[in-house]
C-alpha cells in the first residue's frame, strides 16, 4: 500500500507554460504520479513543471533539451540541473519528487549548480560535479551511488568494479567524476584485467567503500 501524505491530501500544480495549469489534490505519491503521467503523455511541450507550492519546491522536465532541473525557494534558494540521456528517466524523477520532494532526487544522478555546465564535455561536467563535493562522507556516498548504478564486486572480493561491461565511450561524465573522487578519497585504483571491458574502473576494496556500497546493495 502506498505511503499516505501526512498531513494530506497534498496539492501539486502541473504546468507546460500554455496557461492551462492543472492543480491536483492527492492522498499519496502513487496517486500524484498517475495524475502527472497522464498530464505528461497528453501534451507535447518543451517544458513540464511540477510545483509543490506549500513547500516552495519545483521539478522541471525539459525533454527536448535533455535536462531535468530541481528548484527549492524556501530558506536557502537553490537550483540544480541534470543532463538526461534516456527518455525513460523523466517520469521516474517525478515519482521521486512526489515521494520526498527536492531531497528525493539527491541520488538520481550528477546534479550541477550551473546550467551552462551541462553544455560542456562529459569530462568537464564530471570534474565540475566532483569539485562540488568537499567532504569525505559526501565523496564516499557519491562513489557508492555510481557503483550501485552499474558496478559489481569481483569474485575474489578484493575489488569493486565500476561500469561493469561498459565501453570506454559510455558514462564519460560519471567516470571523470569517479576518477577525481577516487583521488580525493585516497582509494587505490588498479589495472583492470586484460579481458575487462574498456570502460571498467577497478578499485581495491576499502572499509569505507565496503560499508557504503553495502547500504546501496
Amino acid at each position: 500500500m502506498a505511503r499516505l501524505y501526512k498531513p494530506g491530501p497534498k496539492q501539486f500544480v502541473f504546468t507546460v507554460g500554455d496557461g492551462n495549469d492543472q492543480q491536483v489534490s492527492v492522498g499519496d505519491p502513487q496517486e500524484a504520479y498517475l495524475a502527472f503521467s497522464a498530464f505528461f503523455r497528453d501534451r507535447e511541450s518543451d517544458t513540464y513543471t511540477i510545483r509543490d507550492e506549500p513547500a516552495g519546491q519545483s521539478l522541471v522536465l525539459m525533454p527536448r533539451l535533455g535536462v531535468i532541473s530541481r528548484i527549492k525557494d524556501a530558506d536557502q534558494p537553490r537550483s540544480e540541473h541534470l543532463r538526461v540521456d534516456r527518455p525513460n528517466r523523466y517520469l521516474p524523477s517525478a515519482m521521486l519528487f512526489f515521494e520526498n520532494g527536492y531531497a528525493g532526487l539527491d541520488r538520481f544522478g550528477q546534479w550541477l549548480c550551473d546550467l551552462s555546465d551541462l553544455d560542456a564535455s562529459p569530462e568537464t561536467r564530471g570534474a565540475a560535479r566532483a569539485a562540488t563535493i568537499t567532504t569525505e562522507a559526501a565523496a564516499i556516498e557519491e562513489v557508492a551511488r555510481i557503483w550501485a548504478d552499474s558496478g559489481i564486486v569481483d569474485p575474489s572480493d578484493q575489488y569493486y568494479v565500476f561500469f561493469d561491461s561498459h565501453d570506454v565511450d559510455d558514462d564519460r561524465a560519471e567516470r571523470a567524476e569517479l576518477l577525481q573522487l577516487i583521488e580525493f578519497l585516497g582509494l587505490e585504483r588498479v589495472d583492470a584485467p586484460a579481458e575487462a571491458a574498456g570502460g571498467e574502473v577497478w578499485v581495491r576494496s576499502d572499509p569505507r567503500l565496503a560499508a557504503e556500497c553495502a547500504r546501496w546493495s
